[in-house]
């Protein structure tokens, strides 16, 4: 179908015009905060400045400035050019009318120096027409420029808290609120869904104060409130940074005029010592303001009461981490044990790892990895919101025959079935393709927009989803066979990470 202009909708801010294609309305690239830079740089984010006569909202805006990998071309792409101004969002819906439909926000994971809501499997026309719902995705500041600590790296002198790229987020879901019903969308049911560190993005916006109210459902896949580092942390990454501009906290002007291009060439090489970084150097800090405290720890205590949460993890997460180290398949058993006394602590590794006892050390090493970063997190989670509200687990097993089936059921595999696109362009070599993929990406589409409209995940062929609890233990498991539900799957590794301090599970 030719692309067809739609009829203008009225923001908060002025008009924008998008185009109506295959029967869904799309709006692309509309602005949700003012371009953060020059003297916005590392601020929080402030509204859009508004605009006379009719935006253009059919192509997308830039996208955060970043160091693509090989992942972006595994996931259908990224449209957009690479600018600090890049806080724009992307409407999906069936019609800007008056219907009031559930809202689902996606927000992009990448380890929050990739990404954008213009990557080619987030595409929301299809999600949009199976569950008549309204899809945004949307942009936020990654890297240095989105989380980095420098008021603690400069003893107040500079600006940035490291919670920046949340604080998008949180601009975003406002942003939604006041404008959403424009398009045919319902403000007072919006649901946040995200994977990896947009599902680490959902879990610190569970703990967020300054969130509450704009969501009133959340989705974390594979990625969870294992989320948070300290501040010390983060100011001692934020001064390596500065060193490797060379520079220093005292010449505010000289770091708020660099070019961007400087910053993420000096992110560049922070990125590649890890041993002097830690994982995720730019995850969120907890400030203290935006990130109270690690977000489990908010959760449990009832930061996000009254809000349903399904959470889960594919079944071989950190395969696709691991597909193509050459050397770490050959690890011995000394190597094994090392690396996992190294992961949770000496007095910990041996009770971790009588719980992996089948396969190869590097197979074993990927069970132990997926558990300590994703599954765990993820069970961690729907234990804590139990309490508070109605949480469901999943774990997604399809297995990709990319790289003749090395990545199992990987980090990421589940998102074409999510976004029921699955087999568009090259997607389908890394996804898979076929009547049995056709009928695994409709039942969780099915669920993941129940679980929009009421709260529930409603899977139309498969059993009922019980919400979890702490006997029973259930998850829905999807493959490639019809869905089912487990009680607690993996159980006795479960059980070898309970004497785990906290401060070492997650990413």
């Amino acid at each position: 179908m030719d692309q067809l202009l739609s009829a203008n909708v009225e923001t908060r801010f002025g008009s924008v015009s998008g185009f109506i294609k295959d029967g869904i309305c799309r709006f692309n690239g509309i602005p949700f905060a003012r371009p953060p830079v020059g003297k916005l740089r590392w601020r929080a984010p402030e509204p859009p400045e508004p605009w006379a006569g009719v935006r253009d909202c059919s192509r997308f805006g830039a996208i955060a400035p970043q160091i693509q990998g090989a992942a972006e071309g595994l996931l259908g792409g990224t449209a957009g050019e690479k600018s600090e101004d890049c806080l724009y969002l992307n409407i999906w819906t069936p019609a800007c009318d008056s219907a009031k439909r559930p809202v689902m926000v996606w927000i992009h994971g990448g380890a929050f120096v990739t990404g954008a809501g213009s990557v080619g499997t987030y595409n929301g026309k299809h999600l949009a027409r199976h569950g008549d719902v309204v899809v945004v995705t949307i942009n936020y500041r990654l890297g240095a420029l989105g989380f980095l600590n420098l008021k603690d790296a400069s003893d107040g002198a500079l600006p940035g808290t490291g919670t920046e790229g949340l604080a998008d987020q949180i601009a975003a879901l406002a942003w939604v609120r006041d404008n959403i019903e424009s398009f045919g969308g319902d403000p007072g049911k919006v649901t946040i869904f995200g994977e990896s560190a947009g599902g680490m993005s959902v879990g610190a916006l569970l703990a967020a104060p300054s969130a509450r109210g704009l969501f009133h459902k959340a989705i974390a896949q594979s990625g969870a409130c294992d989320i948070g580092h300290a501040r010390d942390k983060t100011a001692g990454i934020a001064r390596l940074l500065l060193e490797r501009m060379g520079l220093d906290s005292s010449d505010w002007a000289k770091l708020a005029d660099a070019p961007w291009q400087l910053v993420l060439e000096a992110q560049k090489q922070l990125l590649a010592e890890p041993r002097a970084t830690g994982s995720l150097p730019f995850a969120p800090t907890i400030d203290g303001a935006l990130l109270p405290r690690r977000a489990i720890a908010c959760v449990r205590e009832g930061s996000a009461k009254n809000i349903p949460v399904m959470t889960g993890t594919t079944r071989d997460e950190w395969k696709l981490f691991t597909a193509t180290a050459a050397k770490l398949r050959l690890m011995d058993e000394a190597k094994l044990r090392r690396y996992t006394a190294r992961l949770v602590g000496e007095t910990q590794a041996e009770a971790v790892l009588s719980a992996y006892a089948g396969g190869s050390p590097f197979d074993r090493w990927n069970a132990v990895m997926t558990d300590h970063s994703f599954a765990i997190p993820a069970i961690r989670l729907v234990e804590a919101q139990s309490a508070h509200a109605p949480a469901f687990l999943y774990r997604f097993d399809w297995t990709s025959t990319f790289l003749r089936g090395v990545l199992g059921s990987c980090h990421a595999l589940e998102l074409g079935f999510v976004f029921g696109t699955y087999n568009e362009k090259l997607a389908a070599a890394f996804f898979g393709a076929g009547a049995k993929a056709a009928s695994l990406s409709l039942a969780m589409m099915d669920a993941w927009t129940a679980f929009a409209r009421t709260g529930r995940p409603v899977v139309s062929s498969g059993p009922e989803w019980p919400a979890y609890n702490e006997t029973a233990r259930p998850a829905m498991i999807f493959s490639a066979d019809a869905p089912r539900v487990e009680s607690d799957p993996n159980a006795a590794r479960r059980r070898a990470w309970s004497d785990v301090p906290e401060s070492a599970i997650g990413p």
